[in-house]
């Protein structure tokens, strides 16, 4: 049998990973470790479709603005992962689309009507005032749920970033769900302007989305099979694609390595996004895993001297952007990549427990290392036993 082992290519060129049999169950039970139980998805919806049924509740000063609210960011995505500690939280990230044009309301206006319905259904509910920050207002839930929501006020945006991106000669692909959102330090913000600042998580969900499709499908269909169910009864977040799981051990060892500088982290939407461009459609999250990080710099670019991640969903943002005026993160996230390298390369070369959980130890806590090894059931089978009880 092969021997399997960390390829060196040359000074210069990527490194080349080639995970042995044993690291390949081991990386997919890690996943399975990290990944948010399903009860937690079930409250997560529950909690945001409590906000929108009180937006658009007989009486809400929003209700004549169609309030459409929906979930963006790492819940959305399948990319959540377990909080390290009991300390930290899960974000829940909404957005609240009202319809109504820029013509009509101002950044400042927006907010506002927001910030009042949720003050509102904060007070309702029994909880604290929901505080503001610079683009949303959050709302933090009692003691021991581990929960905490921002809700983005947003208006539809469509039709402007169209004509810019057609100006620029960039792509047009996902503008139809675009959105203008508030931001208490835009220069526009208390005053009637074509110019806000402009964001698109549905888009970039769907461009997420594409990137994994042939395999959610194929592993959604296999898991209706094994579970003997239809494949619409099975719940899309109990598919969790090679590139989720993937996303979800880089952001865990990320968490790990800055523990300590928690501030200056690698922020998830970077390494959500080189992951989803150097993802080729790998079977198992071993593959997935060594060939994202063998290509993720490749991906960062450089425009008019300014380093550049573009958004997929919008290419005139730069999800880099602060790199300019902080190159700190710059350097931060060289590091990081460095270290994830070495790190989850050295792991795949192991075939011994003790080795693979020592090795996993640094990137994910002893704590997730040791319950992976632990697990007998195959990573299939886990899957379709939870999916039962969410079913039952």
């Amino acid at each position: 049998m092969q021997t399997a082992g960390v390829k060196k290519k040359p000074e210069g060129s990527l490194t080349s990973f080639n995970p042995s049999q044993a690291a390949e169950r081991y990386l997919e039970n890690l996943a399975a470790e990290l990944d948010v139980p399903p009860s937690r998805y079930e409250e997560a919806t529950d909690r945001y479709k409590s906000v929108g049924a009180w937006l658009d509740r007989e009486g809400s000063t929003l209700k004549d603005y169609a309030p459409d609210v929906y979930v963006q960011g790492s819940f959305r995505l399948g990319t959540p992962i377990r909080p390290i500690n009991d300390d930290e939280h899960y974000d829940i990230d909404l957005v609240c689309e009202l319809q109504v044009g820029k013509h009509a309301v101002t950044q400042q206006e927006i907010k506002a009507l927001l910030g009042r319905e949720m003050k509102m259904y904060a007070d309702r509910y029994g909880m604290s005032e929901p505080s503001e920050g610079r683009r949303c207002w959050t709302l933090e839930y009692a003691e021991g749920a581990q929960f905490h929501l921002d809700a983005l006020p947003a208006i539809p945006d469509a039709a402007r970033q169209r004509v810019l991106l057609e100006q620029s000669s960039l792509s047009t692909d996902w503008v139809e769900t675009s959105i203008a959102i508030t931001d208490v330090d835009h220069p526009n913000y208390q005053r009637n302007a074509e110019d806000w600042p402009h964001s698109n998580p549905r888009g970039f969900t769907l461009w997420f989305r594409s990137r994994m499709a042939e395999a959610f499908e194929r592993l959604r269909e296999s898991m209706a099979l094994e579970a003997r169910a239809s494949v619409e009864e099975v719940p899309s977040y109990s598919v969790k694609t090679p590139l989720q799981q993937a996303v979800q051990l880089l952001k865990r060892h990320r968490d790990v390595m800055f523990a300590s500088d928690p501030e200056n982290k690698p922020i998830s939407v970077i390494i959500t996004t080189l992951a989803g461009l150097s993802y080729a459609n790998e079977s198992n999250v071993a593959h997935a895993l060594a060939n994202i990080l063998a290509r993720m710099d490749q991906h960062i670019k450089t425009r008019n001297g300014v380093t550049w991640i573009e958004n997929p969903a919008d290419p005139r943002e730069n999800f880099a952007d602060r790199w300019q005026s902080e190159p700190q993160r710059k350097v931060r996230f060289y590091s990081w990549l460095a270290g994830a390298r070495e790190t989850w390369g050295n792991l795949m070369e192991q075939s011994g427990r003790d080795r693979l959980v020592e090795t996993a130890s640094a990137a994910v806590g002893e704590r997730v290392a040791r319950s992976a090894s632990n697990t007998l059931m195959s990573p299939s089978n886990r899957v379709v036993t939870a999916f039962r009880r969410v079913a039952s």
